[in-house]
């Protein structure tokens, strides 16, 4: 949605998907087929907005088949993913990275100029301690946390417009306080949003809140 919201303000867009073992990219704007190899190199798929993506959906015959590779393998098709692929003149790429400190993350921020990560929480206290781990992760590589999104923060009542937390109290304001991250963003659960995902359709979702987030960002 990041790059959706960079992309609508005519800024040139590219997406890493480097969740190698969950490649959901591709599904989620309902790209199909796969990439080919020009002169240049690797050729990303361009969205139906002109976002560029290059996932490891897109180089296999199956997305469904499992990736049952060792760290150092997927770690190298990142890498891979930054050097090989033909991106042509981009004004921001957003790297898509697996949940934890493992050594996708680890690649990312020694091998990719990284400017900024924005972080992905959810309101259980167990989520809270793994987000610390990334945050202080990311702070010892020297990577400035410039975001915090809070996702399923809450639902709100069709009735009486009630935001009920599901998932108990949301910990977002806490943990950007904690660790000084200047932009948060609280997403409810609304099926309507997963409907549209699943449709590939993540170009055409509004979200409330989400272009000013993405303006802090900037």
């Amino acid at each position: 949605m990041l790059a959706v919201a960079a992309a609508k303000r005519g800024l040139k867009v590219g997406i890493l998907d480097a969740d190698v073992t969950g490649p959901s990219i591709p599904k989620a704007f309902g790209l199909a087929g796969s990439t080919y190899k020009s002169d240049d190199g690797i050729e990303p798929t361009m969205t139906n907005t002109g976002i560029k993506v290059i996932s490891l959906n897109m180089l296999v015959e199956d997305p469904s088949d499992p990736v049952v590779w060792r760290g150092p393998v997927i770690a190298g098709l990142v890498k891979q993913f930054w050097t090989d692929v033909h991106w042509g003149e981009l004004d921001v790429m957003f790297v898509d990275m697996p949940p934890g400190t493992g050594d996708v993350p680890l690649t990312v921020f020694q091998s990719l100029p990284v400017d900024g990560v924005v972080v992905v929480s959810s309101p259980q206290e167990l989520v809270e301690m793994i987000v610390s781990k990334s945050v202080k992760m990311a702070k010892m590589m020297e990577k400035p946390v410039i975001g915090l999104v809070e996702n399923m923060s809450y639902l709100k009542c069709p009735d009486c417009g009630r935001e009920i937390a599901l998932f108990g109290e949301s910990k977002a304001e806490a943990i950007a306080k904690k660790f000084d991250i200047p932009a948060v963003l609280r997403l409810p659960i609304d099926p309507s949003f997963a409907a549209s995902i699943d449709a590939g359709a993540a170009e055409l979702i509004e979200i409330p809140g989400f272009g000013e987030f993405a303006e802090k960002l900037a």
